[in-house]
């Protein structure tokens, strides 16, 4: 089998490492890829959504998967599929369960799926009222896609107004913010929950928990996820069947009843209050850093999973995990998450320890190659340490283990990933 992967971040070096362990996967391509993927297949400069399908016909491409989000709002999986090509990921019109909150908001509202109270709206007046019957902290929202950067958590009603009249002038977000969300501030523990859907039928892959704060104890400024572990043991079979019943069932059947089969992952950002789900958001890829610690878990074929649910074929196929936990240590550039940051070089030390060998792995992101041939850290998140463990306990040494190999100038990351859990 022949795949191509859409994306240039850890998520798509994560999905392109578990495939290259696959042995019905041939030829990996990667569209752009980034430094580190040409270790694992071939980075195709084409960005074109038909110049990629024409790609796809002439080199015998058995499945694309999409990753990031911005393709699948755009609507590249509509273009693949008039062309009779097999792509993993839902349509432009389905992909506005991440494209607009509103939509997402409304839709759950239509359905019955437990979410916070909130208003959606253009106007700043009715934007006021509705904030001034809510308790602080006050969450605004912009409408459209923001890189993971359009939620604001004020902590006053003046901050949220604030927050309300800088997205709907255009100032905060652009066209992103002309629209808003304003809803109530869940008070819980948060989890990602990802479920693979082929329009009818789906798999929930282990629930991870993300880290979004720069710093320690999480404080300091929401990024787009410091580190992840997974499966959380803050998640039961109580949450798990209230999360299948309320909320995955529901939105596979609401999306299917109108008219937009629900086809991909279905990233679910759950806020557990009281041992109840409540829902946060929908996205419509997986997240990035949790998809670089359930990949590795995975112990049947990666081609099977994302095969199958592309072709509506998911109740045929056998999904199994390994019994074990992973951490993953995102390393950030020097000035991550205010500015870019120079280049600068990577340089991992030789592991002659057998146990971090087998049991831990870097998947790459912001990472360039340099003509010499060197790798160099050139975005915000460089790369993600990963660890692999019979306990959390134990993924995280391993995970802090080989990120103690890992240098380059201005390294950052937290030290205190997976504390929740131990």
């Amino acid at each position: 089998m022949n795949i191509l992967i859409i994306g240039a971040g850890g998520r798509e070096y994560s999905i392109g490492l578990a495939l290259t362990k696959d042995e019905n996967v041939e030829k990996l391509y990667f569209s752009p890829g980034n430094g580190a993927t040409d270790e694992l297949g071939e980075n195709l400069s084409i960005s074109d959504f038909n110049a990629l399908a024409d790609f796809v016909e002439a080199n015998n491409v058995d499945l694309t998967i999409v990753g990031p989000e911005a393709p699948l709002v755009d609507g590249i999986v509509d273009v693949f599929t008039a062309r009779g090509l097999t792509i993993f990921g839902p349509t432009a019109e389905a992909a506005q369960l991440e494209g607009s909150k509103i939509f997402m908001k409304n839709f759950l509202a239509r359905h019955s799926v437990p979410t916070a109270k909130y208003i959606e709206t253009d106007s700043l007046e009715a934007a006021y009222t509705f904030i001034n019957t809510l308790e602080a902290p006050i969450v605004v929202k912009a409408d459209g896609l923001c890189g993971g950067k359009g939620v604001i958590i004020a902590q006053s009603h003046d901050e949220a107004k604030k927050a309300a009249g800088e997205m709907l002038s255009g100032n905060s977000f652009g066209d992103a913010g002309t629209s808003i969300v304003v809803e109530e501030f869940l008070d819980g523990y948060e989890l990602s929950v990802f479920a693979i859907c082929d329009g009818k039928d789906y798999v929930v892959l282990p629930a991870a928990q993300d880290h979004k704060r720069l710093l320690n104890n999480d404080e300091g400024p929401n990024t787009g996820g410091m580190g992840a572990y997974a499966p959380t043991p803050l998640v039961n079979d109580d949450i798990y069947r209230k999360l299948n019943e309320r909320v995955i069932e529901p939105t596979l059947k609401g999306m299917e009843a109108e008219g937009m089969p629900f086809t991909g992952v279905l990233f679910i950002g759950v806020m557990v209050v009281k041992g109840e789900p409540i829902i946060l958001e929908y996205n419509v890829r997986f997240g990035d850093p949790e998809c670089e610690e359930i990949m590795p878990l995975l112990k049947s074929p990666a081609s099977e999973l994302f095969y199958k649910a592309a072709t509506g074929d998911l109740k045929n196929a056998r999904i199994e995990f390994h019994d074990k936990y992973a951490v993953g240590v995102v390393m950030a550039s020097k000035d991550y998450p205010y500015k870019s940051s120079p280049a600068a070089e990577i340089i991992v030390d030789d592991i002659y320890h057998e146990e971090l060998k087998e049991n831990a792995h870097i998947s790459y992101a912001g990472v360039s190659r340099g003509e010499d041939g060197k790798l160099y850290a050139t975005g915000g998140r460089v790369l993600v340490c990963v660890g692999i463990g019979d306990s959390i306990a134990e993924a995280q040494k391993r995970a802090y283990m080989l990120v103690g190999q890992v240098h380059y100038a201005g390294k950052q990351c937290r030290t205190d990933i997976a504390y929740q859990a131990l």
